[in-house]
C-alpha cells in the first residue's frame, strides 16, 4: 500500500460530530471524488486509490460517523444519518462536481445520498454493494452478530469478519491488506460496531429509485465475493440506465485492496471519460 506524502489528514466539524478525512488536492480540480468505506473499516482502505487519481481530480476519503477518527456524536446510527452527514460535509467544504465511490456499506450511503441530494452528484462508483434492504434472515444474522461482539469483543469479531471479505487467494497473498482491515476493525468502538449493525439492518430499499439515477455509474464486484451475490449486482446494472459492470477476477468483497492495479485503471478510466 502506498504512502503518498501529498495527502493531508484533516478534520471538519459538522453538526454534532467531527469528520476525519484524507485529502489529495491537485493544483486544479475539475471534479472531486469522495470515497466511502465499508463496515467496519475506515478511510485508510482508499489510500491506493487516492494516490493514483488523475491529476485533475480532487480525492477525499472520509471516516463515516463513529468509524476511524470521526466521532460518534449522538450514537443513533442509520444509513440516512450517514448520508445526511455526507451531504452537510459536501456543502460545508463547498465541493462541486462530486463523484461518490462507496464500497459495501459505503455503497448504501452513496445510493441514499443520491436519493436525498441528486443535484450534488455527477457520478457514482458502486463497489461490492446492492440496493436491496436486508431480508429477515440477514437482519437476524446482524442481531446475532451484535450479541457476539458484546460477549466476545472486537478481536474475535475481526478474525471471523476478515475471512468473509477477502477471497481465499487474497487471504494467502495480501498479508498487509488483511492486517489493515483486521486492525481497522479492532480500532472501532464496540458501541459503534453495534450501532452500525442496527443501521444496516434498518436501511431502506433503494431498488425502485435506481431508474431515477441519471448520472454515469461504474459498478464493480469481485468474482469471489462471499457477501454480495452476482444477482444483486445485476439488479443494479439493470436498474441504472447509464451503468457499466466490471467483474474482477480473483477478488472477494474488497477488490480495491485485493487488486488495486485493475481497480484503479477502471476507476481512472471512468473519471476521465466525460
Amino acid at each position: 500500500m502506498r504512502n503518498d506524502l501529498s495527502m493531508q489528514r484533516k478534520k471538519v466539524r459538522i453538526g454534532d460530530i467531527s469528520i476525519s478525512y484524507l485529502l489529495k488536492e491537485p493544483s486544479v480540480a475539475d471534479k472531486t471524488i469522495i470515497f466511502i468505506h465499508g463496515f467496519p473499516f475506515n478511510k485508510n482502505m482508499w489510500i491506493d486509490q487516492l494516490a493514483s487519481l488523475p491529476a485533475n481530480v480532487r480525492g477525499i476519503a472520509v471516516d463515516v460517523r463513529g468509524h476511524g477518527m470521526s466521532t460518534i456524536g449522538h450514537g443513533y446510527f442509520s444509513v440516512d444519518v450517514f448520508a445526511k452527514d455526507l451531504i452537510v460535509f459536501v456543502e460545508t467544504l463547498g465541493l462541486e462536481h462530486v463523484v461518490l465511490c462507496g464500497i459495501s456499506m459505503g455503497g448504501y450511503i452513496a445510493l441514499r445520498t443520491y436519493q436525498l441530494a441528486p443535484t450534488l452528484i455527477i457520478g457514482l462508483v458502486l463497489v461490492s454493494t446492492n440496493s436491496q434492504a436486508d431480508t429477515n434472515e440477514a437482519k437476524i444474522k446482524r442481531f446475532d452478530t451484535i450479541q457476539s461482539v458484546l460477549k466476545y469483543g472486537r478481536r474475535t469479531f475481526a478474525i471471523g469478519f476478515v475471512k468473509n471479505v477477502f477471497s481465499e487467494q487474497s487471504l494467502m497473498t495480501k498479508v498487509d491488506e488483511v492486517e489493515l482491515i483486521r486492525s481497522s476493525i479492532r480500532r472501532n468502538d464496540v458501541r459503534s460496531i453495534c450501532a452500525t449493525l442496527l443501521a444496516l439492518a434498518s436501511r431502506t430499499d433503494t431498488t425502485d429509485s435506481l431508474k431515477e439515477i441519471t448520472v454515469p455509474c461504474l459498478i464493480i464486484r469481485g468474482e469471489s465475493d462471499k457477501l454480495m451475490t452476482a444477482n444483486q449486482v445485476e439488479i443494479l446494472k439493470e436498474g441504472i440506465v447509464q451503468s457499466e459492470l466490471l467483474i474482477m477476477k480473483g477478488c472477494g468483497h474488497l477488490p480495491n485492496l485485493e487488486d488495486p492495479n485493475v481497480f484503479n485503471i477502471a476507476l481512472n478510466k471512468y473519471l476521465t471519460s466525460d
